[in-house]
């Protein structure tokens, strides 16, 4: 081979391996990113980023892994055993008020999906209708921080429903079998799949429907990583960001990325509905005309005040005691 041609090859090998991550880190890294829970539909972001090639156009290889509740997923990403999170921001702020080193890097779900959910023929209207029912739950999940709020922003108590325990499978289950009453858990996850399993009706009672709204979930990670590896949070932001909106744009061809993502993936029917009523959660009046992700802190300052009111937390801090508004979505 002439000369010439050899520093063509050797030229051509530079530039490729510069593209995959020969220039000192830029290029692919391998990420993982727990999740808040079995994967559903509202996790279909994360599946279509990495089919489309978005997140590794950033850099990452990702690695989605599902998570067992909210409040285990953020000791995960505090304890660096991921790199990153996908959970509930009452389970961030009880964390940080323990002293637990974890911050959001933005909200995308801004209208909590967090309800009370059962069988329509049970006919509860109000929250009030629960006392003396079954309430399957999960320890360690957001919802048992929450739901004691619920209970008493609509001046009831604990005591006034009867709480069972149940591992993150048997909810369903229990609900299905008639063990149980009702289950807590989010709007756009349970509920559709009992109602295709039964072939009856689901109804919820909401907690943003009844004086209860925060911020829901979002990207978090740990403080550590923020203060060593800032640029490698910014990319997986920027990415995240990407995917959601792409995702947004042709709902059913995300939730298509996920076949195979889990033994317990409902349905292709069930996972789109539940996707297009998480696209309903993404903005308050405040972020409306922005992209997913987008955070502002008079809507975290209306969270922080509301996890105080009701005992979530019992100190308020600024918002930039949870969200790490740098490397947050912007525009």
């Amino acid at each position: 081979m002439r000369k010439p041609a050899i520093l063509a090859v050797l030229l051509a090998a530079t530039l490729v391996l510069a593209a995959c991550g020969g220039d000192g880190g830029q290029g692919a890294r391998a990420v993982t990113l727990t999740l808040n829970w079995y994967p559903y539909g509202e996790h279909a972001p994360f599946y279509y980023g990495v089919a489309q090639g978005i997140f590794a156009k950033h850099g990452i290889d990702l690695k989605i892994q599902a998570g067992q509740g909210s409040g285990k997923t953020v000791q995960a990403a505090a304890a660096n055993q991921t790199d990153f999170g996908w959970a509930d921001t009452s389970a961030l702020a009880v964390a940080v008020e323990q002293g637990v080193a974890v911050k959001s890097v933005g909200v995308f779900l801004q209208t909590t999906p967090a309800s009370v959910q059962f069988f329509q023929e049970k006919n509860i209207r109000k929250p009030q209708d629960l006392k003396g029912l079954k309430v399957a739950t999960t320890a360690g999940d957001a919802l048992t921080k929450t739901f004691p709020a619920f209970l008493k922003q609509n001046g009831m108590a604990e005591t006034d429903v009867q709480i069972q325990n149940i591992d993150p499978a048997g909810k369903m289950a229990a609900v299905l079998s008639g063990r149980a009453d009702v289950l807590l858990g989010f709007a756009s996850d349970q509920g559709p799949t009992i109602q295709e399993k039964a072939g009856k009706p689901v109804s919820y009672l909401r907690f943003s429907e009844f004086g209860l709204n925060y911020y829901s979930n979002g990207l978090i990670t740990s403080g550590g990583k923020l203060a060593k590896d800032p640029d490698l949070v910014k990319r997986m932001v920027t990415a995240t960001a990407e995917a959601w909106s792409a995702a947004e744009k042709d709902p059913k061809a995300a939730v298509d990325t996920m076949k195979g993502a889990s033994q317990q993936l409902p349905s292709p029917a069930v996972l789109l509905e539940q996707f297009k009523t998480t696209v309903t959660l993404l903005h308050t009046d405040a972020t409306k005309a922005s992209g997913p992700g987008v955070n502002s802190a008079a809507d975290w300052k209306s969270t922080i005040d509301t996890f105080l009111r009701t005992g979530v937390i019992t100190k308020a801090q600024d918002p930039g005691a949870y969200w790490e508004e740098s490397v947050a979505p912007q525009g």
